[in-house]
């Protein structure tokens, strides 16, 4: 009999209380698989299941990964960061969205909420860490619109889009170069804005760095930051936050 399986017969049987029986869930340990840990109940403490990072691990490690997910009940199981070389070896009914370097195995998730987090990039070199984000929040249950290559070089591209901007109820503004798109757009919108660097731009911009600063000295108060090409990071976020209002 499972752990699960245990605490909701005593629930039943009045032995425990549906307060107490939650406690337990949430304290329910992980499981060792000698090279992981998998946490099985990270859904019910923060409302989105384990997510597998397959930078540096290998297919069998991976696919071990998502084999006991599945097992104990994860619906989806989604890989992050994975090159089409190991895509290849995994299991068979493995989805791989080759441009954001994601993989997902089991379901494949419907929109739930009634927001939409529109992705937007400067350019379109920014596309792997724009899709990153905008594939993250789709798996986890959201409706993403996308604006590529609405930089401010030519801004006019990104106010033909007003309407998009403006309804949305998390906008991710993805650039390099100097990053002045998130203060742009934290200037039209009224809904968070999560900026994400990337390591797109000539020499002086440090591999990101520049953008990086950019955007933490934005001007616009509603602007938000993550890490440079944490395309991963920004799609988490903005499913959060679209998930609070429903």
């Amino acid at each position: 009999m499972s752990d699960t399986k245990e605490i909701l017969e005593k629930v039943a049987k009045g032995e425990l209380t549906p307060t107490e029986a939650e406690k337990a869930l949430r304290l329910k340990p992980f499981v060792d698989l000698g090279f992981a840990k998998p946490d099985l109940h990270r859904g019910l403490r923060q409302g989105i299941p384990e997510i597998i990072f397959g930078q540096g691990k290998t297919a069998e490690q991976i696919d071990a990964i998502t084999d006991r997910l599945l097992k104990e009940g994860q619906n989806t199981v989604i890989i992050t960061r994975l090159s089409e070389e190991k895509a290849a070896l995994l299991r068979s009914d493995v989805k791989y969205f080759s441009v954001a370097h994601i993989a997902v195995a089991g379901t494949i998730p419907e929109p739930e909420c009634k927001g939409t987090i529109v992705v937007a990039t400067g350019g379109t070199s920014d596309l792997p860490i724009a899709e990153e984000a905008a594939v993250t929040a789709e798996l986890l249950g959201n409706k993403v619109t996308r604006l590529y290559d609405v930089g401010v070089a030519g801004i006019h591209r990104l106010l033909s889009h007003t309407e998009e901007l403006m309804s949305a109820s998390v906008v991710i503004a993805i650039a390099g170069m100097e990053g002045a798109l998130a203060s742009v757009i934290g200037g039209l919108v009224d809904c968070p804005v999560i900026a994400v660097p990337t390591s797109i731009g000539y020499g002086a911009s440090f591999n990101g760095l520049s953008a990086l600063l950019s955007m933490l000295n934005s001007c616009a108060s509603g602007v938000t930051v993550v890490n440079i090409d944490n395309g991963f990071g920004a799609g988490y976020s903005a499913s959060m936050i679209n998930h609070i209002g429903g």
